[in-house]
């Protein structure tokens, strides 16, 4: 193994931008998961003291809506994000891939503050401009490496 990193010479120096863009996406995916957690207990012990039952798939309650659309919405979209952020740091610059991935992550905290605790049938509008900027975020990061290839 050491024989591959010294030949591709990497060392972890070059690569702690994107270590600290990883770890800071893997925190702030537990963040919204305990977020989740803590939606569905408040809204348990709600429905609890009005005397009725708590279905956490069929109530349809809008704040769990929310809590589990922040939480689903950036699990969906780690595999591709992680990868491109990697091979991006590998072949084409971990500082250009440390930016990208920066602005990325800052997308995923600002969606639950778009989204604002509440969500209906329909997404609200206010959501497409930070989704739209992640999904170009990564287009740029597949682009460049298909460029450097």
């Amino acid at each position: 193994m050491d024989e591959v990193v010294q030949s591709m010479n990497l060392d972890a120096i070059s690569m702690v931008g994107p270590i600290g863009v990883t770890l800071a996406y893997l925190a702030l995916y537990y963040a919204f998961m305990a977020n989740l957690l803590r939606v569905k207990l408040k809204l348990a012990r709600a429905y609890r003291e009005r005397g009725e039952k708590f279905d956490r798939y069929f109530a349809q309650d809008r704040q769990m809506l929310a809590a589990d659309r922040i939480q689903l919405n950036m699990l969906e979209h780690m595999p591709p994000f992680l990868v491109l952020l990697w091979i991006h740091a590998f072949v084409v610059s971990s500082s250009e891939a440390t930016i990208l991935g920066g602005m990325y992550v800052a997308t995923r905290i600002a969606y639950p503050l778009a989204l604002r605790g509440r969500m209906g049938r329909d997404v609200p509008t206010r959501l497409l401009p930070i989704t739209f900027t992640g999904y170009l975020i990564l287009l740029v990061f597949a682009v460049r490496i298909i460029l450097d290839l």
